[in-house]
């Protein structure tokens, strides 16, 4: 019986062992394993992206037209009829206003007048010049009877000149009682109104041509270089992603003082009548000689003591190590000119611990 018992304790007791055994055996199994399959690694990337070495500048203007002119009447008078409201377009020779043209009449009636008289006294005197120089002839005047009559003849001569001219303005004069547009463009202001008495040249309504437009925008003087030498182009808010080209055609010579900004103008050559006054723009300035370069975190460069590189990740999670060409090296940034493309992926952190044969997984972007 003791005997019996002993040898089943014994039995229990390699059974035991054989299984920790086999514990330890699949144990070491899974190790192994688990040192032939590695982790996929997360990575954060940046996309790269390729913009001139001096950012563009960008600055809110207003539409306004090149010409805009305030148009008066050539003679003074009282305001019969305004014939246009303000925003009305009008064309070139379109009325824009009339004067009350009953004085107007009454002066060049006096001078058709004036006129007729004239023309009857050179007559009279162009005879009395005719009949001294017969009489002369035949010695029946004198000299000074002579020079009498075609003194008298002259000023006769000159009368009527004069008043011819004097019909001539008067006719003038009456045509200037209707205001007329000298372009095309739009009434942006109205200083008149009917009953009211102007002066000649008297400001009476504003015309805003159509013939260029531009923008008129605000430079603070750290820009001014760029405004007079780099590239401007100006987009609209109510057309996106449509630009114009713009160039600069006046800066003002002084700043403002309360700003301390100049006021530049910027002439739009290919604006079209889809582009109204008024309108609010975004002129952009960039400097032409700018080298293009892509802005990367620094913490995504790496080097091994040779050419500086970076770890470009394709969309199936492989690395690839790529030499690139540095311009430069910022406190937290570095400007590469060449060796990625536009829009790769490249690894923005722990590139130190990347081994380009193990895949890895984007978990984020970051942008530059």
């Amino acid at each position: 019986m003791l005997v019996r018992e002993v040898f089943s304790s014994f039995s229990k007791l390699l059974s035991g062992v054989a299984l920790a055994a086999m514990a330890v055996s699949l144990a070491g199994c899974n190790e192994t394993v688990a040192q032939k399959a590695e982790p996929i690694r997360p990575v954060l990337v940046a996309s790269v992206h390729y913009e001139a070495e001096t950012p563009e500048r960008s600055f809110v203007g207003t539409i306004r037209p090149r010409i805009e002119a305030d148009i008066g009447f050539r003679v003074a008078g009282k305001v019969a009829k305004r014939l246009v409201e303000v925003g009305q377009t009008v064309e070139i020779g379109q009325p824009l206003a009339t004067l009350d043209e009953v004085d107007l009449k009454l002066q060049a009636e006096q001078a058709e007048a004036e006129f007729r008289a004239a023309t009857g006294v050179l007559a009279q005197a162009s005879a009395a010049e005719t009949r001294a120089k017969e009489l002369r002839v035949k010695g029946w005047t004198t000299d000074a009877q002579m020079d009498q009559a075609k003194a008298s003849a002259d000023e006769a001569r000159a009368r009527l000149n004069r008043a011819e001219r004097s019909v001539e303005l008067t006719r003038n004069s009456l045509s200037y009682a209707t205001l007329v547009a000298d372009a095309r463009g739009v009434v942006t202001a109205s200083m008149i109104e009917p009953g009211m008495v102007v002066a000649a040249g008297q400001a009476a309504i504003r015309v805003a041509r159509f013939a260029e437009k531009e923008a008129v925008v605000a430079i603070p003087e750290t820009l001014l270089d760029r405004a007079k030498n780099g590239v401007a182009t100006a987009s609209l808010w109510s057309e996106a992603g449509k630009t114009y080209t713009a160039r600069l055609r006046e800066i003002a010579p002084a700043a403002d003082p309360a700003t301390r900004t100049y006021l530049a103008k910027f002439s739009l050559p290919e604006a079209t009548d889809n582009v109204s006054l008024g309108m609010t723009a975004t002129l952009t300035l960039s400097d032409p000689a700018t080298t293009r370069v892509a802005r990367l975190p620094l913490s995504a460069l790496f080097s091994d003591g040779r050419d500086p590189s970076l770890y470009v990740v394709n969309d199936k999670g492989e690395v690839t190590l790529k030499p690139v060409k540095v311009k430069a090296y910022d406190s937290k940034d570095v400007l590469v000119t060449s060796g990625v493309e536009e829009g790769e992926k490249v690894v923005a952190l722990g590139v130190q611990k990347i081994d380009p044969a193990q895949k890895v997984r984007v978990v984020s972007a970051l942008t530059f």
